[in-house]
């Protein structure tokens, strides 16, 4: 299927041919015109040329000794002759000519007035009751090459100005479509994560309609997301209570019954329940990374974070297990620090479900603020790190993990415009598994708001 072109060319190229078309026709009906009113100047002079050289011709003819002599009349200096003209008697002998004059292209005398042969424009007249006649020829060659240049003169400006007009009509309609390209733009920035209103104030009159349709779409799916987001935080934040209630539960009825079956019946429901609640925790997280703001207006120190969530995850999950480094230098970012305390968790978490009991996780924050957290383990086909980072994926499924760890590790890395890098193996290993991210950072500061 064919696209259409841009409204500015089009607009351009209609606009171009349009004034085109009309300085073309009118500067040909200008030509018509001037050729008409040209024709009717030199007839003018024809007749004023005749009838002014014939009493002169008269006086010159009838003061002479001898009759029926022909004379012709000496140039004074050499010039161009477009007027030529022989004075005849009634029995058609020349008694007077010009010096250039032809007597061939001159016809048999019929009358005064205006006449035409295929080469020349003629008038006639007489005097002394017709007995002594003027003829005055025209070569047509001359009023077709004055009417040439006149055309030319009409025309060549046309060759200038044309480009020069076209130029101007295509600057005048970018111009004017300058409002039209800056909605565009504000409309093609807004994303899931930006869906307010696209100002368009400045829109022609024309086109209000559509920028106010745009805009109610957009109120509808930031309605639909935020309603979506509410739903997953409200359904876990209502959760906990009930779901810790009933571990409690649980752990009661096994402490109170001595019963070998029914204990590992409680211990299963105590797992789920703990399963159910971490993926609560998970849908909390996952709408707080689409819906919170995760940029602050100051920079923080990493550091501090990253011990936090290291040490909290060293004491409750895998003592000895996490190496951490960092660097010697504050790594500063306008990153929310419980973003990135959620970040940080998930990956690390993700690398102590998936990766090798045996072998201990490294998370390192460079200088530059780039994360790295890796793990030992199996090497992951190309296809199964495409998936990693969609909801309820998990690379193991024998783990009893949620699916969601990497999902909302991508979520916030995108809506700080950090891309999340996996890779298996690990650069430099045979084996295992890293996720890597370079997170914002503020190398103009030079002092540093510890992390509290």
């Amino acid at each position: 299927m064919k696209t259409s072109g841009s409204l500015q060319a089009r607009l351009s190229l209609s606009l171009g041919l349009v004034l085109t078309l009309l300085w073309i026709s009118a500067a040909s009906i200008t030509a018509v015109m001037l050729r008409t009113e040209m024709s009717k100047v030199f007839d003018s002079t024809l007749q004023e040329t005749a009838q002014r050289l014939l009493p002169l011709a008269v006086v010159d003819i009838v003061g002479r000794e001898e009759d029926g002599v022909t004379q012709r009349l000496a140039a004074i200096r050499a010039h161009d002759e477009f007027f030529t003209y022989i004075v005849r008697d009634a029995n058609g002998r020349i008694l007077l000519q010009s010096h250039k004059a032809d007597p061939s292209i001159f016809p048999a005398y019929d009358g005064p007035g205006f006449r035409q042969t295929a080469s020349h424009r003629l008038y006639n007249e007489d005097a002394l009751q017709g007995t002594i006649r003027i003829t005055i020829a025209e070569p047509l060659a001359h009023r077709a090459a004055v009417a040439r240049r006149i055309e030319m003169g009409l025309g060549l400006p046309l060759v200038i100005v044309i480009p020069i007009a076209l130029m101007a009509i295509a600057l005048a309609v970018r111009g004017t479509l300058f409002p039209l390209r800056q909605f565009r733009d504000r409309l093609a920035a807004r994303n899931a994560r930006d869906l307010s209103h696209v100002p368009a104030e400045d829109l022609p009159t024309e086109l209000a309609p559509v920028a106010a349709t745009v805009n109610g779409l957009l109120d509808g799916l930031k309605g639909a997301f935020e309603a979506e987001r509410n739903f997953a935080t409200n359904a876990a934040h209502e959760l906990r209570t009930p779901l810790a209630g009933a571990i409690a539960q649980v752990q009661r009825l096994r402490s109170e019954n001595p019963n070998a079956a029914v204990e590992a019946r409680a211990a299963d429901i105590e797992a789920t329940l703990k399963r159910l609640t971490r993926l609560s925790e998970r849908l909390m997280q996952l709408a707080r990374a689409e819906g919170g703001r995760l940029r602050m207006d100051r920079a923080v120190d990493l550091r501090s974070a990253a011990r936090i969530v290291v040490d909290d995850l060293g004491r409750t999950h895998a003592p000895d297990r996490i190496r951490l480094t960092l660097p010697d230098q504050p790594v500063m970012s306008d990153l929310d620090t419980d973003a990135f305390g959620i970040l940080c968790r998930n990956l690390i978490e993700n690398a102590l479900r998936h990766g090798s009991n045996t072998t201990p996780i490294t998370v390192d924050i460079a200088a530059d603020a780039t994360l790295t957290v890796s793990n030992e383990g199996p090497v992951l086909p190309p296809a199964m790190l495409s998936r990693l980072t969609a909801r309820f994926e998990r690379g193991n499924a024998r783990n009893d993990g949620s699916g969601l760890g990497l999902a909302i590790v991508a979520a916030i890395a995108d809506r700080i415009g950090a891309p999340l890098v996996l890779r298996s193996p690990r650069p430099g290993s045979p084996s295992g598994f890293e996720a890597s991210l370079r997170l914002p950072s503020d190398w103009s500061c030079r002092g540093f708001v510890p992390f509290l």
